[in-house]
């Protein structure tokens, strides 16, 4: 995948086209394509079993696609893979560690190791985790074995840092020391793959965000577009109103209109000045405006409940406007 100028892929550190895996007659990864840009925190959110692990391990080699294919930093995991894995500092769900070593060993080891290793880097991450690294890795607590993958992963100044559940098994203290972490890793130009199942998280950190069911890119967000959708909920004072309709003037602005046994729900996209006016016109007492949130998003893709009518992935669109499709 060469990289031209004006091409959007060349502001892409990673790139994926219809990036797929099977397994016999199933599918862990279908058709997957999308793009992670330089500096950016992308969040890969999704149930287990729903293809973050085998889209992860794909992309850096690990796997090898049944079709389609992936680059980082232009370079090929299938051709190539450990100059890929160069460019790349990951974090997996189940990060197993040498349990004969102690911390303060055990990090060394893996700062030599690294061609971008960085052994003060990786002691600085585990000061501010406030870790004993005069332990073994085998008398260490779940939470303290998570912390210093941590410090081993956060110490090479790679290009790309992929976090697979990065704050597993660790408590609330903790957990906000870490996303501080991420947050800075992106203030020094790092791209950051950030996978989590606790939603706040993700609103949190990530510039934006991928859902994936069942091995398919089901939709992406950025993050300023969730922050600007809300749902408004009331109650009909009209017993004899049947159904609410959306004005053309405000069809964009408005994303799906309810009413059932009285009950209104309302959900809206963009800015919500052109649509207070059209509330205020209609027939609505205990009127309750509340941002939408991620939670409700992730129900949408993944329970099956209309909640909002989702929007094409970028990528989708972009191969929606090369064929000439609206």
């Amino acid at each position: 995948m060469e990289e031209q100028d004006g091409d959007p892929s060349s502001e892409a550190l990673v790139c994926c086209e219809g990036l797929t895996k099977r397994y016999g007659d199933f599918t862990a990864l279908s058709d997957c394509t999308m793009t992670v840009a330089r500096g950016e925190v992308f969040g890969l959110l999704g149930p287990n079993g729903a293809g973050k692990t085998t889209l992860i391990r794909t992309m850096l080699g690990y796997l090898h696609p049944s079709d389609g294919r992936c680059t980082i930093a232009g370079l090929d995991p299938v051709s190539d893979p450990v100059a890929v894995r160069r460019q790349v500092s990951y974090l997996p769900g189940d990060a197993r560690l040498p349990r004969h070593m102690r911390g303060r060993g055990l990090l060394d080891f893996f700062a030599e190791m690294h061609p971008l290793g960085d052994r003060q880097r990786s002691f600085a991450v585990a000061e501010q985790l406030e870790l004993d690294l005069s332990r073994r890795v085998a008398f260490m607590s779940t939470g303290m074995r998570q912390k210093l993958a941590l410090a081993v992963v956060l110490g090479p100044r790679t290009p790309l840092l992929i976090l697979d559940e990065p704050t597993a098994n660790l408590d609330p203290t903790v957990r906000a020391a870490v996303l501080d972490l991420v947050m800075q890793e992106r203030d020094a130009g790092r791209t950051v793959m950030f996978s989590s199942h606790v939603l706040s998280e993700i609103e949190q950190t990530c510039d934006r965000v991928a859902f994936l069911r069942r091995g398919h890119l089901a939709h992406e967000l950025t993050m300023d577009e969730l922050f600007q959708r809300h749902r408004v909920t009331a109650v009909c004072s009209d017993p004899d109103m049947q159904s609410i309709e959306i004005p053309g003037q405000l069809q964009e602005f408005v994303t799906d209109v309810s009413l059932e046994k009285r009950k209104v729900r309302i959900n809206t996209a963009g800015d919500l000045a052109p649509v207070l006016g059209w509330l205020g016109s209609l027939p609505l007492r205990q009127v309750r405006i509340e941002p939408l949130g991620l939670q409700a998003i992730y129900q949408s893709v993944h329970l099956g409940e209309e909640i909002l009518q989702l929007q094409p992935t970028r990528a989708q669109q972009d191969v929606a406007l090369a064929e000439g499709v609206e």
